[in-house]
């Protein structure tokens, strides 16, 4: 199994596992701390885009719940399916994060909680750079990242049949990313987890109307043909 592309071993996985990650009523301490704070911060209404929304539960439900206009994107078709049916006023797309396209100053604000560190590493960054354009002037990007350098894959995960992948830099090289994408970083939070953890992100695009300075990179990265 592991030498699956890694890509499709996290679709796999979610499609196994949904109901075993989350429950349909479940609702983490942590995320409604996170999504209160985010929710104080934008107007009315605001476009929010959740990658890696999984089920729709917490970040989709809360936020639409709170009247803003959510659309999900996952790779799961299980997570996608659980989520239409979960939070019916939100949208949600069954896409690749890395390869999803949104036209500039889209959303009030993009959410990426524990889902980039499921991405391959060399389209992190890239991804972080489209993630910066698809803000409004004064979006905010909430994102959980990796503490250290790792990437592994466990075999029994959540002791269900299909085994799961993670790949993530060090905190600092995502702060450089996230700053070198035109971001402004406002708070840089370490998530226990464990004997490990997790850095939580809130950065914001500069709230004028010049246009964004990023760094140059491959906005995707190699073709590969979809999972």
């Amino acid at each position: 199994m592991t030498a699956l592309d890694p890509t499709a071993l996290v679709r796999r996985g979610y499609d196994a596992l949904s109901h075993r990650y989350r429950r349909d009523d479940d609702e983490p301490a942590e995320y409604a701390a996170w999504l209160a704070a985010l929710h104080e911060r934008l107007p009315a209404g605001a476009g929010v885009l959740d990658l890696g929304c999984g089920c729709g539960v917490p970040v989709a439900r809360t936020l639409t719940e709170r009247g803003h206009d959510v659309t999900g994107v996952d790779l799961s078709d299980v997570q996608i399916e659980r989520a239409r049916r979960l939070v019916p006023r939100a949208t949600f797309l069954r896409a690749d994060a890395t390869r999803v396209a949104f036209p500039e100053r889209s959303f009030d604000a993009v959410v990426c909680l524990y889902a980039l560190i499921h991405m391959p590493l060399d389209a992190q960054q890239p991804l972080i750079a489209r993630i910066a354009t698809w803000l409004r002037p004064g979006g905010i990007l909430l994102a959980t990242t990796g503490s250290h350098e790792w990437t592994g894959t466990d075999e029994d995960w959540l002791g269900g049949p299909a085994p799961m992948w993670w790949s993530q830099a060090d905190a600092a090289t995502y702060r450089g990313w996230i700053t070198g994408a035109g971001l402004n970083i406002d708070d840089d939070v370490f998530v226990p987890d464990g004997d490990s953890g997790h850095h939580l992100f809130r950065a914001s695009r500069p709230a004028s109307d010049e246009p964004m300075a990023v760094a140059s990179v491959d906005p995707i990265g190699p073709r590969r043909d979809p999972c």
